[in-house]
């Protein structure tokens, strides 16, 4: 499943996340008007008031491509993890109203008058309305040139970029008409809400503060609150106000690691230039048709790329755990993992827009959790953490009580040893694919995609997961069969491609032998594919590009 997000704008919801796994797709919104992309939107409200949490579809997201963020409609982040997306949450109040937040905001006033994305990038503007004037809120998650420069990172491993996260979360503030009562609430829960914070000055005056985990504070993040208001410290929150007049600035840093915060509204406001410069650099790699649809297309680009975590090249099928597939339901998984089917599925999504360097640093991914890096074999497995970690323990966590009753809430993600046989078939096919505009494959990356090979040739006849995931015992799922034969076929397209023709000769007898056995036990008698052998029971999912 994959969180959906949408600032209601217009049908094809500008600044939507959608999963491979298979999410169904919300309504975008009682405003049905045509709108234009770029320009703000009236503010909608999906369900009523009375309900504490807000509609899935009203978070707006961020991302720097190291951590990512949530930030409600009401402006208040409620959902980050730091120092890594999979990280315990210090704010998370998406799983339960007492877990941490942090507002930004007018007074008495919940319900912004727009909000919209800055065009070709993550930065998520709101434009508020109260009785005596008008305010503009512009948040990002900060991007600046690459910084490490005297010294190599410690975390990255692919080829650096121009552009790294600077471990930022900023909001700058603009009061463009009247006077507008602003307040601020930044009250952390270290690990998931089992850890109050613990605040103190760090500066002489009231504008800057540190935010430590009460217990084991070494064990977990230090938030540095640097801003131009004048913060006071009440229990474990941290607290601003300010009456604004036409003309004022402020701005708030919340960061987590040795780059330095703004300390004036002018630096701030260079930050956030820096970061919609790094985003629209990007973008305009892409190929996108000059079209009604480019800034949709664009939007969703965008989007795959918030959930890339560059330093190893993996890409999140979700920045989100525990997010109910239905309203109030116990099917509540952890997402913020690397799926490789749903990696492979956002690649070729980005590579057909002419966006492959992500395919290239996801590539590297594989190869360094296979194994084929260090002369080690390993299995490829359905997900891995997005620092290439194999073990994915799922635990549930009573004390939260899930976004609007769905528990249980759930970290980890057991699903990590099933046996799922399509991914050596999705993987294939997305290397097929970057490989034939390049027409050569790697001397590292060949020996990977061999033994992907073997493996669908050991394992195609046996029962499976499937995509579904399933919990009970294996079936011979058809989708499954299905990519045990894509595997087979596009690795006997990419042995050709690599000179090596009894290999490509011996696996095309092979996948026409799967084909022949789909043929047999996996339709039905009108003619359409079954979800699994013995079953009438048929699915759409056993579609695939073939």
């Amino acid at each position: 499943m994959m969180l959906r997000m949408v600032l209601q704008q217009t049908g094809p919801s500008d600044g939507s996340l959608e999963s491979a796994n298979g999410a169904t797709p919300g309504q975008s919104g009682a405003n049905d008007t045509p709108l234009t992309v770029t320009a703000p939107s009236p503010y909608a409200p999906t369900t009523g008031l009375r309900n504490p949490f807000p509609p899935i579809a009203d978070y707006g997201f961020l991302s720097d491509c190291e951590n990512t963020c949530l930030i409600s409609s009401s402006g208040s982040v409620e959902w980050m993890c730091v120092p890594r997306p999979d990280s315990p949450s210090v704010f998370g109040a998406i799983l339960d109203r007492g877990a941490g937040h942090f507002r930004l905001g007018p007074y008495g006033v919940s319900v912004p008058s727009a909000r919209r994305y800055l065009p070709g990038s993550l930065i998520l503007e709101t434009t508020w309305q109260t009785p005596t004037g008008w305010l503009i809120v512009r948040e990002a998650l900060v991007m600046g040139p690459w910084h490490d420069i005297e010294q190599r990172s410690r975390t990255h491993r692919r080829t650096p970029m121009d552009w790294d996260a600077e471990h930022i979360l900023l909001r700058t503030v603009r009061c463009v008409s009247g006077t507008v009562e602003l307040v601020m609430n930044c009250e952390p829960a270290f690990d998931y809400h089992r850890i109050p914070a613990t605040w103190e000055y760090s500066a002489q005056a009231y504008g800057e503060a540190i935010a430590r985990a009460s217990r084991d504070a070494d064990a977990h993040p230090t938030l540095r609150l640097t801003t131009n208001l004048r913060l006071g410290l009440e229990g474990h929150e941290a607290r601003a106000r300010t009456r604004m007049k036409e003309g004022d600035n402020a701005f708030v840093a919340l960061s987590w690691s040795k780059h330095p915060a703004p300390q004036t509204y002018e630096e701030a406001a260079e930050k956030m230039w820096q970061t919609s410069e790094a985003w629209r650099q990007w973008i305009n790699v892409g190929d996108f048709p000059d079209h009604p649809w480019r800034a949709y297309l664009q939007r969703s680009a965008l989007t795959l790329k918030g959930l890339t975590y560059s330093p190893t090249g993996a890409l999140l099928a979700a920045p989100t755990t525990s997010l109910p597939e239905t309203p109030h339901g116990e099917r509540n998984w952890d997402y913020r993992y690397a799926w490789v089917r749903d990696s492979t599925f956002a690649l070729w999504g980005l590579y057909t827009l002419g966006l492959d360097r992500e395919a290239d640093d996801f590539f590297a991914f594989i190869a360094d959790v296979s194994g084929a890096n260090n002369g080690e074999r390993h299995p490829l497995q359905v997900m891995y953490g997005v620092g290439g970690e194999r073990e994915l323990v799922e635990e549930e966590l009573h004390h939260l009580s899930g976004y609007d009753g769905a528990r249980p809430v759930r970290i980890g993600n057991g699903a990590y040893n099933q046996m799922q046989h399509d991914i050596w078939g999705t993987m294939l096919d997305s290397v097929y694919l970057h490989a034939k505009s390049r027409e050569q494959i790697s001397d590292t990356l060949w020996p990977v995609l061999k033994q992907q090979v073997e493996e669908a040739i050991k394992h195609w006849k046996k029962p499976d997961r499937g995509i579904w995931e399933v919990r009970g015992e294996p079936q011979h799922f058809t989708s499954s069969k299905i990519m045990c034969w894509v595997a087979l076929d596009r690795g006997s397209k990419l042995a050709e491609l690599q000179g090596e023709k009894s290999y490509a000769q011996q696996w095309r007898a092979i996948a026409e032998e799967i084909k022949a056995d789909i043929l047999k036990h996996g339709v039905n008698e009108r003619g359409i594919l079954t979800q699994r052998y013995g079953s009438d029971r048929w699915t759409p999912r056993c579609c695939w590009r073939c």
